[in-house]
């Protein structure tokens, strides 16, 4: 599967698009504001001995998406930076502002909501700011996407659980799919299907962090967020429940005549998520960062409670969920299993229902790790 060319969140504004599922993303980007918060305002230093304050500013927000959450760490980024500035009466920088994610990624999407970026700003603000420079680059962040020594910030939320590919020796020397019935890591996965994965994980960390050495200057900072889990073991329950509950949805279709079996059997999906032991083993072994905070915490997929409370009417629990991983994981099954849009509809139906099923004995949480670097 190649990754960098299909995988995107669906786009425009729909119902089961992106901008309109990913209120747990936007939960992810917020609670792990207060760590972001410290890294951006170590940025402009307060010792009376360095240098003059920064005339410019470089951030860089990899996996950036499209829809409400595209602009929102920028915009929250930029607001801290002028906030310290004026405390300190420095003239304010000009900030130059790069948007990463994949090529099919919808950056006119986000090109098109630029004028009202701009006006909050000036907003926020009081009109008392600086210059603002926006461009997108599409590639993936596993590997080189800017000059050497050009960042100040860098910055990545829920993209860096996705590989760059699918591991490589999930067939048996006689070509028999070692991952039967599976679309993730399980307890019934062999042993060498989660050496593959933890292997893919280690080679795709270590290339985007050394890469991130080459680009960011000394003192810069970088702040990760990503989908983790908290075992050593990466089989351990609740830490793929959602894949899990997918090859679940997928294998009804089978009974259905709407699936062949074999696509099930064929498809793995691009994703791991590391424990904190694994994330700092690559951070030390690459050995160009400091880790200035390294946190974990829980995030439920159901935000049920929030939306009874705001008063708002919508699907049950298992549906929303259902919703919120159609809107990123869509084009991947779309790309393997060919299925037309009827199709899509059941299988979200289904899945949806069977994670009803599971949320009225359990929760869906997932853990998030968030580590705060800085550049040697």
């Amino acid at each position: 599967m190649e990754v960098a060319q299909i995988l995107c969140m669906n786009k425009g504004g729909g119902e089961t698009s992106y901008t309109q599922n990913s209120s747990l993303q936007q939960k992810i980007i917020s609670d792990s504001m207060p760590i972001t918060e410290k890294a951006v305002d170590a940025l402009i230093s307060t010792d009376a001995t360095s240098a003059s304050p920064p005339q410019s500013i470089a951030i860089a927000d990899l996996g950036c998406s499209s829809g409400r959450n595209a602009l929102l760490l920028i915009s929250d980024t930029i607001n801290l930076l002028y906030a310290k500035c004026k405390r300190l009466g420095y003239p304010l920088p000009e900030v130059s502002v790069f948007l990463n994610d994949l090529f099919n990624n919808d950056f006119n999407s986000i090109f098109g909501s630029l004028p009202d970026f701009h006006r909050r700003l000036k907003d926020t603000n009081g009109d008392e700011v600086g210059r603002c420079f926006i461009s997108g680059v599409p590639g993936s962040f596993y590997g080189r996407l800017f000059p050497k020594h050009s960042l100040n910030f860098v910055h990545s939320s829920s993209s860096l659980h996705w590989l760059s590919k699918v591991p490589e020796g999930l067939k048996g020397e006689d070509k028999i799919r070692m991952n039967k019935g599976k679309v993730y890591l399980s307890r019934t996965s062999p042993p060498s299907v989660l050496l593959a994965y933890a292997a893919q994980f280690r080679n795709d960390f270590s290339r985007f962090i050394s890469s991130r050495s080459e680009e960011m200057v000394s003192g810069g900072r970088m702040v990760l967020s990503f989908m983790g889990r908290k075992s050593m073991d990466p089989t351990a329950a609740g830490t793929a429940h959602q894949w899990e509950l997918l090859a679940e949805a997928l294998t009804t279709l089978v009974s259905q005549g709407l699936v062949d079996a074999k696509k099930i059997e064929s498809f793995n999906a691009p994703f791991y998520a590391p424990c904190m032991k694994e994330v700092r083993m690559e951070i030390e072994k690459e050995g160009s960062f400091d880790i200035d905070r390294f946190e974990e915490f829980d995030v439920e997929w159901d935000d049920s409670a929030e939306r009874v409370n705001s008063g708002l009417k919508s699907p049950s629990r298992g549906q929303r969920v259902a919703k919120t991983i159609r809107a990123v994981v869509e084009t991947m099954l779309e790309s393997h299993f060919r299925f037309g849009g009827e199709i899509m509809d059941v299988l979200f139906e289904r899945y949806g229902a069977i994670i009803e099923d599971y949320l009225s004995w359990n929760t869906i949480k997932s853990t998030n790790l968030v580590v705060s670097f800085v550049k040697k």
